[in-house]
């Protein structure tokens, strides 16, 4: 097989889909890699260990694009790298298609692209293999954004997430139990914050409440608690998903309004919506704006600037996924492996998983009034 792994082109976007290691493992396997002349600089990694690997290494998107059938991303592709993709080819990544431009679909399908999206690779017992690593590091990564951001500096209102002798910690609500939630919370615990999580699945903030005990408080998810939680709340983290469709909103403009000023909101569902009305997509570059008041860090891309860590999650839990699609084809082992499927969005022309079929369908049903 012929697998190309670009370089990532979105903004502060330092990951690449693939360690060296990797690359030498399926070269060793009889497989032929291409790589983009510094794809992986981000995370490390020198054109010069990725040729020690057994890659080929290319000189430009359209060429790496145009030599592999299955080409290996981390990120959405670009509108242009969009146009690079060719008739019958493959696509791996994040590719967050329910907030994605709709022209972007209609290529891929008018292209018979197999489109499997990172994010919904799902196994039987619900877990998102590939995506859980990246929401660790995101959860993770969250308490320490989130401290430097209430900074008075960073304009923030000046609290320190663990308080001091006499003065009380911050409070910081997180939305969701997951994998980003749940890491976010022991993340937000271990700096001294008054952590409390909401979800609408009681297991999940059992499980929570096992791992951390009483320094976390877990509330069901209702809008009679989101509410009153939401007004007290110094930092507030979105950390819901529903895999393959738009993120469902749950804190609205009002509910924002009512949030103490120079709160935080950190909506680390945005890319696939956000979960707060008043979320936009931001840059690590310019990660933050004002919105009724309250700042709002919403950057899409999150784990985008830990390039070395995230690389090699990524490349962990991609990696036995790939292997299979290398050594048995790509439609073996689709049809052997039911996590792998769940995990393709567009094929043959049709949009193949359950959600995102929805929201277009939804969406049809919208315009056409």
């Amino acid at each position: 097989m012929h697998i190309g792994i670009p370089k990532e082109r979105r903004p502060e976007e330092y990951r690449v889909s693939l360690t060296p290691a990797g690359v030498e493992m399926l070269t060793q396997a009889g497989h032929t890699v291409w790589v983009e002349s510094g794809a992986g600089l981000g995370a490390g990694f020198t054109d010069e260990d990725y040729r020690r690997a057994g890659a080929q290494i290319v000189y430009s998107g359209p060429e790496v694009y145009g030599r592999a059938d299955l080409v290996v991303k981390v990120a959405q592709p670009t509108q242009e790298e969009f146009e690079w993709l060719r008739e019958g080819q493959a696509l791996m990544g994040f590719l967050h298609l329910a907030a994605a431009r709709r022209d972007k679909i209609e290529i891929l399908l008018r292209r018979r692209i197999t489109a499997i999206a990172y994010e919904t690779v799902q196994a039987d017992d619900g877990s998102l293999p590939i995506l859980a690593p990246i929401s660790a590091i995101a959860g993770r990564m969250a308490a320490h954004v989130a401290a430097t951001l209430l900074q008075n500096d960073r304009g923030g209102k000046g609290i320190l997430l663990g308080g001091a002798p006499g003065v009380p910690p911050a409070e910081v609500v997180i939305l969701g139990a997951g994998v980003v939630g749940s890491n976010a919370a022991r993340a937000f615990a271990g700096m001294g914050a008054s952590v409390y999580v909401l979800d609408k699945d009681i297991r999940r903030l059992q499980r929570l409440e096992e791992l951390c005990g009483s320094q976390v408080i877990t509330m069901v998810s209702h809008p009679y608690n989101l509410r009153k939680v939401v007004r007290f709340a110094d930092v507030l983290i979105g950390a819901v998903l529903v895999p393959g469709a738009r993120t469902p909103i749950l804190v609205t403009r009002e509910m924002v309004r009512a949030m103490k000023p120079r709160s935080l909101i950190m909506d680390i569902s945005i890319d696939q919506g956000g979960c707060v009305e008043t979320s936009r997509p931001t840059t690590h570059r310019d990660p933050t704006f004002v919105e009724e008041g309250v700042i709002h860090y919403a950057v899409p891309n999150m784990t985008g600037v830990l390039g070395r860590t995230a690389t090699h999650a990524l490349t962990n839990a991609l990696w036995p996924f790939l292997e299979e699609i290398a050594r048995v084809g790509l439609e073996e082992a689709l049809d052997r492996d039911p996590a792998l499927a769940r995990g393709v969005n567009t094929r043959e022309g049709r949009v193949t998983h359950p959600e995102l079929a929805r929201v277009l369908e939804m969406e049809a049903s919208i315009r056409q009034g």
